[in-house]
């Protein structure tokens, strides 16, 4: 018997995060896994708004071994296969299911180079953020709900939980937020290990409730690219590229990371030396989503946890955009709640947010209780 709550879903992704239409194609993509029901439910789901729904399954442990043996050149060949298609496409669903959290970990870093700059850059960053009406999620998985120190069952009640959300109200609230970030010019975040100023004076500011990443609840901008100035501690491990970061920290001067460690140093500066856009920074958002309270080692979601912001190296959106261009988009997330340590955000020397928790009364509407 079906979950119902994949059938919420699936109506959810394709009538409102994606606002797919009659006429319109649709790419639903799931990567690995046996469970097909989220995928079967966007099919019949698309079909029922008179849409073109097309598929594609694929496996990563595959695709790993692929990636294992190509240079750069034979990346940008498979890319524009790729890209031919999705030009095609008007929405676009990326279901991404982890069996196995480490598939990738051990590939050769030539082999993650050519990937992140001849097929996820061109592809992803750029095409399909900008020429599709798009979204992406983690199914939940015995892996996935291991990283998160859950049981399967629990893990699905909470990816759930975190994905249907009410985010018309989420919306209706962030637009204070908004209109506050928008006639803000210098930000300062305190934290034990961080102290660090930037502007975001001129850049787009974007609420996002909803649509692009599920679970969703962030409002992001950049900041000016050469405004950064300090220091950072993220205290929330980043799993990237099938590695998992710990207590990573930089020091910026003048938009650069000029300094940094973790506990893979030298795969860290790997990826920051990707390209000359890696070291600057494309994203500095804060996340609102009441029901991610804690951290679980997944970017997605530990991006939008309520408390928390990310900041990160590499390519800006084109609706926030600094003029920074990357092939990486690393979110590294610190979280502010009193559990993880705490600490204090500032708008033009206005307090904002402290542990976690917006003091002005007109931002109270975003703390988790408002919002649950």
């Amino acid at each position: 018997m079906e979950d119902p709550r994949v059938r919420q879903l699936a109506r959810y992704i394709v009538q409102t995060a994606t606002q797919t239409q009659a006429g319109d194609k649709i790419l639903l993509e799931q990567h690995g896994g046996q469970d097909h029901s989220l995928i079967k439910a966007l099919i019949q789901e698309s079909y029922a708004v008179g849409a073109k729904p097309h598929f594609l399954l694929s496996n990563r442990e595959v695709e790993a071994e692929q990636l294992r043996g190509a240079d750069l050149a034979h990346m940008q060949d498979v890319t524009q296969y790729e890209l031919a298609r999705m030009r095609a496409m008007q929405s676009y669903v990326d279901i991404r299911v982890d069996e196995n959290i480490y598939t990738w970990a051990n590939l050769p870093a030539q082999a993650q180079d050519a990937w992140a700059r001849g097929y996820w850059g061109p592809l992803h960053m750029d095409l399909r953020t900008q020429a599709t009406k798009w979204t992406v999620l983690y199914w939940p998985t015995q892996a996935t709900a291991q990283l998160a120190g859950m049981s399967l069952t629990e893990f699905e009640d909470f990816f759930f939980a975190s994905v249907l959300v009410d985010y018309s109200k989420m919306g209706e609230a962030m637009q204070a937020l908004v209109a506050r970030m928008q006639n803000t010019d210098k930000v300062r975040i305190t934290a034990p290990g961080t102290n660090l100023e930037f502007s975001i004076k001129g850049i787009g500011i974007m609420a996002m409730h909803g649509s692009r990443n599920l679970p969703d609840g962030e409002i992001y901008t950049s900041p000016v690219r050469d405004s950064v100035n300090g220091t950072i501690r993220f205290n929330v491990d980043s799993r990237y590229q099938d590695f998992i970061f710990k207590d990573v920290e930089f020091t910026f001067k003048d938009g650069k990371i000029v300094d940094g460690s973790s506990n893979a140093t030298e795969r860290m500066n790997k990826i920051l030396d990707t390209d000359e856009g890696a070291r600057y920074v494309g994203e500095f958002a804060i996340g609102v989503n009441p029901m991610v309270t804690r951290p679980i080692t997944n970017i997605i979601y530990d991006e939008k946890m309520a408390g928390s912001f990310h900041f990160t190296p590499g390519n800006c959106y084109n609706n926030a955009d600094n003029g920074n261009k990357s092939s990486i988009h690393w979110d590294l997330i610190q979280s502010q709640r009193p559990e993880h340590g705490g600490g204090s955000m500032f708008f033009d020397g206005e307090l904002i947010r402290q542990d976690g928790l917006f003091v002005p009364s007109d931002l109270h509407v975003l703390n988790p209780e408002a919002l649950r």
